[in-house]
């Protein structure tokens, strides 16, 4: 009498038909990890973006996620006052309209916007010239 032997589950999972996906799996987005160091602050935000999300969009979530975290210094929530950077992939920054994935990296940086001082007050108090000085101190005496 024959018996029969039994295939192992790894055996019959070797020999079930290769599944074809789905056209649904075709047309989702390329998903990955992102790093954000954020500028003064003790350690990097990690979190899942769409390759196609734009950078303004992850700005606002790494804001988010910085500010659910209690995490210092205090940023704010303004996604105007903000820039990200690339780590290791030049010095321009991402155009808020930029797709996240544009560049080939996964580490950023987030950094405040530098506030530019207005020319026209700097240049009031030197056309002003109300005698900031030893020779305006003189002409008082």
């Amino acid at each position: 009498m024959a018996t029969k032997m039994r295939r192992s589950i790894s055996d019959k999972a070797l020999l079930r038909r290769p599944t074809t996906k789905k056209k649904d799996d075709e047309s989702k987005n390329n998903r990955f990890l992102i790093t954000i160091n954020v500028f003064g602050s003790a350690g990097p935000i990690r979190f899942v973006v769409d390759e196609d999300d734009n950078a303004a969009g992850v700005i606002e979530t790494a804001l988010k996620l910085y500010a659910r975290e209690g995490r210092l210094p205090v940023l704010g929530s303004d996604i105007n006052c903000f820039v990200i950077y690339p780590a290791n992939a030049g010095f321009d920054a991402l155009k808020p309209s930029e797709a996240i994935g544009s560049r080939g990296v996964r580490n950023f940086v987030l950094c405040k916007n530098q506030s530019k001082p207005n020319m026209t007050e700097a240049r009031s108090q030197v056309v002003d010239g109300k005698g900031r000085g030893w020779r305006a101190w003189l002409q008082n005496l």
